[in-house]
């Protein structure tokens, strides 16, 4: 059985585009949850804080009940549920799940071939993050589910679900493109060359941010790109800031910051217009800003202040 093509594969509602990481999330849970413990099962009772926790924070602004993908992945062939009546999941309902005490964990035959393969947990784990995350999220990401990688070195003899080659070109275009400064804050940091920049000078803390996420179908093109400092493309990728329709700033309402640090770098951003593209360049397209607003950005936006 291919393990990375059925990870691959995890049947998902799909319409458009629309982000549905559920089953996603709860895998990759469960492959942290078996690296500390490959005997254990995640009662649900005890483990729904947590996955309310994650579809909050890595799923789109429409959170659904961790419940959901807790029944559905069992269609999947990767993961098992028991209760008190017996094999198998008695519903979506929470009060289903509590109420007989229902347990999941990975499917006996996964367990048994990551006990024999423990390169494999990585490759499954990185499948996911891949598929369904952009990379600025994978770190955090796995840190929140328990996640260890570091098994991923031993990769090369094993098979890998086929994906889309991503273009190395992007970075530089979207960066060119933007004139080497944030888009949202105008940030231009170089390292070396000299306290003016010039020749020898490295970009340093800037990075090219896909609106559309590579993930889904997010093209590798300047009209999907935008140059931002990393703070501003970890909260972009977070939801809590994004770009509308007149190419301004939106801050999320959801977001609470009280120092004066977050008012300068995040809620004062709201209405404030992009920074660039340069002349010739191809600004965000309508298309990108409209999934990224309707599937990663949360939450309504604040009001602007900016005219």
């Amino acid at each position: 059985m291919d393990w990375l093509e059925r990870t691959a594969n995890l049947r998902q509602w799909s319409r458009s585009g629309a982000r549905a990481p559920h089953k996603p999330l709860l895998l990759l849970y469960a492959l942290g949850r078996f690296q500390e413990d490959a005997e254990g099962e995640l009662r649900y009772s005890a483990v729904e804080g947590d996955l309310k926790r994650l579809l909050a924070e890595y799923g789109p602004g429409n959170r659904t009940s961790p419940s959901y993908p807790f029944h559905h992945l069992v269609n999947d062939g990767v993961w098992e549920v028991r209760t008190d009546l017996g094999a198998g999941s008695p519903g979506t309902g929470v009060r289903e799940l509590r109420g007989t005490r229902a347990a999941g964990r990975l499917a006996p035959d996964l367990r048994a071939r990551l006990r024999r393969e423990p390169s494999l947990l990585p490759r499954m784990a990185r499948v996911l993050l891949d598929q369904h995350f952009p990379p600025s999220l994978h770190g955090d990401l796995c840190e929140a589910v328990g996640l260890d990688l570091d098994l991923e070195r031993t990769e090369a003899g094993g098979r890998t679900a086929a994906r889309r080659q991503r273009d190395r070109r992007m970075r530089e275009l979207v960066l060119t493109a933007y004139e080497y400064q944030c888009a949202f804050c105008g940030y231009d940091g170089v390292l070396g060359g000299g306290a003016g920049g010039g020749l020898g000078a490295v970009p340093v803390g800037l990075e090219a941010a896909h609106v559309r996420w590579w993930a889904f179908e997010g093209p590798d093109e300047v009209e999907n790109g935008l140059c931002l400092c990393s703070l501003h493309h970890k909260l972009f990728d977070k939801g809590v800031l994004g770009v509308d329709t007149g190419h301004r700033v939106l801050v999320s309402q959801a977001f609470v910051g009280r120092s004066a640090a977050a008012r300068e770098h995040v809620t004062a951003l709201a209405g404030r217009p992009l920074i660039g593209p340069q002349p010739g360049a191809r600004p965000v397209a309508a298309p990108h800003i409209a999934w990224h607003t309707a599937q990663v950005f949360h939450g309504e936006p604040r009001p602007t202040t900016t005219a």
